[in-house]
């Protein structure tokens, strides 16, 4: 419980957490006067635009309020520069000028909102509440698009991946059905075998899609229990030793029971669920006669279980994007690759609102080793 206590702390520190609001002015007194008037705020002050631009290097900055004449960088150059890098940070120009031109540049540029000079409080705090309005609204509105492509993307992909194995699984059975196929042929073993495999796989593709719907999509509350972190490992392995016989992969496990030393406070259906998303990677990657291990071991005040493999390993123009949503290593480009592309991108998730660290190292040809740490409570 501890581990949920600390990141329930820590969520309610970022909601109470002030926002922070950036000053640009060359005038001391300008930015005084703002940050007098917005004491809701946590405010931070620069002269010009370069210095404005280390100050957003150093600080999380949630909103500018910049002037547009300043030496060495003016407001536009500060603006346009801060939008190409963060293009959703709410930025308000301050001038004392009403060149419609300036203004046009700063429309296109991406400008949020404008406040005249002399600056009228009542004027500047109405304004700074409206775009962070607008803001809060843009990214509500960018969020829902994104869930709704996010939802498109995998019906679209749970269609094609459960087409496979069904399409060859009704082809078998008809052809049974005609009476095409001997029993006692070799060939028809040798495809029954096949079909056996693909149902399942049928069978892994359909638990993930209700897992993935009830528990992610949901995304229900940890359930931290006490369990033993190596029987979860072992069992998980187990369920997996048919899928390595098939393709004459050495499925070894290494864990000395009890394995670590007592129960860790761990969320079972998720901890399971990521070693048998690294397992599975594991066995899909390694070529027939290949071998595969799960590993644990104790040292450093840190549980670890290592996956290795003898597989093909990975580019490392590749390794970085491995955890993105639906990313699925293809080297063949036959868009064929079994799961959904969804399983390291929630395994380390998993592992990480656990208090843990996933990391994986690969080299191509080589393997790869997938390792789970967490730090052993005292």
């Amino acid at each position: 419980m501890l581990q949920q206590d600390l990141v329930n702390r820590q969520e309610l520190v970022q909601e109470q957490r002030k926002k922070t609001l950036l000053v640009v002015d060359d005038e001391p007194i300008i930015c005084q006067l703002c940050a007098r008037a917005l004491t809701n705020f946590e405010v931070i002050q620069a002269n010009d635009g370069r210095q404005a631009l280390q100050q957003l290097y150093r600080h999380e900055v949630d909103i500018i309020l910049s002037d547009v004449m300043m030496p060495n960088m003016s407001g536009l150059d500060l603006l346009r520069t801060v939008k190409q890098q963060q293009p959703d940070l709410a930025i308000i120009l301050m001038t004392g000028y009403t060149d419609k031109e300036v203004i046009l540049q700063a429309l296109k540029a991406g400008a949020d909102d404008f406040i005249s000079k002399p600056i009228n409080l009542l004027q500047l705090r109405t304004t700074v509440d409206k775009v962070l309005d607008k803001v809060l609204m843009r990214k509500e509105l960018a969020s829902l698009k994104q869930i709704d492509k996010l939802k498109t993307d995998f019906l679209g992909l749970v269609s094609h991946k459960l087409k496979t194995p069904a399409t060859a699984i009704s082809l078998f059975v008809q052809h049974i059905a005609a009476g095409i196929d001997d029993p006692e042929a070799e060939s028809f073993k040798k495809t029954l075998s096949m079909i056996q495999a693909e149902t399942m796989h049928l069978e892994h593709l359909i638990q993930d899609l209700l897992y993935f719907s009830n528990v992610i999509l949901q995304e229900d509350q940890l359930k931290l229990q006490p369990i033993e972190l190596g029987k979860i490992a072992r069992q998980v392995a187990t369920s997996l030793e048919l899928v390595a016989s098939n393709k004459n992969i050495d499925l070894q496990v290494n864990l000395d029971l009890p394995f670590p030393p007592k129960p860790m406070e761990l969320d079972r259906e998720r901890i399971s669920f990521a070693i048998r998303a690294l397992l599975d990677n594991a066995i899909k990657f390694t070529p027939e006669g290949g071998s595969v291990s799960l590993e644990g071991s104790l040292s450093d005040n840190l549980v670890r279980l290592q996956i290795r493999d003898t597989g093909c390993g990975i580019p490392p123009e590749e390794l970085a994007k491995i955890f993105n949503k639906f990313y699925q290593v293809d080297k063949e480009n036959t868009g064929q690759i079994r799961g959904f592309g969804l399983g390291l991108f929630y395994a380390r998730d998993f592992v990480r609102k656990l208090g843990g660290k996933l990391q994986i190292d690969s080299q191509p040809s080589l393997g790869t080793i997938a390792t789970i740490e967490f730090p052993l409570a005292e």
